[in-house]
C-alpha cells in the first residue's frame, strides 16, 4: 500500500454526502487523469522515457493502494502524491538527491523585482494599449517552457501545481508533503524567479530592447 504518513491513501475527508458516491474502477480513473499525470511526471523526471517510467511506477503502486482510498473522487491529488513518492525514490536509487530551497535563496532584489513595474519603466512598446499582454505575447510555448525549466525545482513543482494543474495550495501541500506555509512561500519564490527569468529571457534574445541608462 502507498502511504507517506498516512496522507497518500487518505486525502482530505470530505462529507457524507461525497462518501455516498458510487466507487469507480480504477481503470476510469487511471485513464480519466492519465494525460495530466504524465505532464506533471515529465516536469518531475525531466525527460519523457524517465517520465514513461515513472507513470507506469505510479499507477502500479496507485493500483496496489486503491482500496484504502476513501475518496475516489480526490484520486487526481492522490495520483501526483504518489507519482512524487516514486520519484523521490528513484532518486534515492540512482544515488541523487532531492533539491530543495532554502528560504534564503531568494536575494533582496530578486524579491523587489517587479515584472509589471519593470515593463512599465523599461516601456518597450511605446505605441501600445495593452503593454503588458504585448509583452507575453512575445512568448512562444518553448519560451515558457524553458524560463519554467529555469526555476529553482523547489519553487517551480508548487507553481505548476497551481497554475498549471489547478490544485489549490492546499491540495499542492499534500502532493508535495510539505506545510502550507511552505507551499505559500515557494509559491512566492516561484513566481518572483518566473517573472525576473521572463524578463531576462526577453532581453537577452532581443525580444525586447531596454531604455538607455541615464
Amino acid at each position: 500500500m502507498e502511504t507517506r504518513r498516512g496522507a497518500a491513501a487518505n486525502p482530505p475527508a470530505a462529507g457524507p454526502a461525497d462518501r455516498a458516491v458510487p466507487r469507480p474502477a480504477f481503470t476510469d480513473i487511471a485513464r480519466e487523469h492519465l494525460d495530466r499525470l504524465y505532464g506533471f511526471c515529465v516536469h518531475l523526471a525531466g525527460d519523457r522515457a524517465d517520465a514513461d517510467d515513472l507513470v507506469q511506477e505510479t499507477l502500479l503502486r496507485a493500483l496496489r493502494a486503491y482500496p484504502e482510498l476513501r475518496e475516489p473522487e480526490r484520486a487526481k491529488g492522490w495520483l501526483f502524491a504518489i507519482a512524487t513518492n516514486a520519484w523521490r525514490d528513484q532518486l534515492r536509487r540512482r544515488g541523487r538527491r532531492v533539491q530543495t530551497a532554502s528560504l534564503d535563496a531568494l536575494t533582496e532584489e530578486d524579491d523587489a523585482f517587479s515584472l509589471f513595474q519593470t515593463i512599465a519603466i523599461e516601456d518597450p512598446f511605446p505605441y501600445s494599449d495593452e503593454l503588458h499582454l504585448d509583452f507575453l505575447r512575445l512568448f512562444q510555448d518553448e519560451d515558457v517552457q524553458a524560463v519554467f525549466g529555469s526555476i529553482n525545482p523547489a519553487f517551480r513543482l508548487p507553481l505548476i501545481l497551481t497554475v498549471v494543474h489547478g490544485f489549490s495550495c492546499k491540495e499542492a501541500a499534500f502532493v508535495l508533503d510539505v506545510p502550507l506555509g511552505t507551499i505559500l512561500s515557494r509559491i512566492h519564490r516561484g513566481r518572483k524567479q518566473l517573472e525576473r527569468g521572463l524578463w531576462e529571457y526577453a532581453v537577452e534574445r532581443g525580444l525586447v530592447t531596454k531604455a538607455d541608462e541615464p
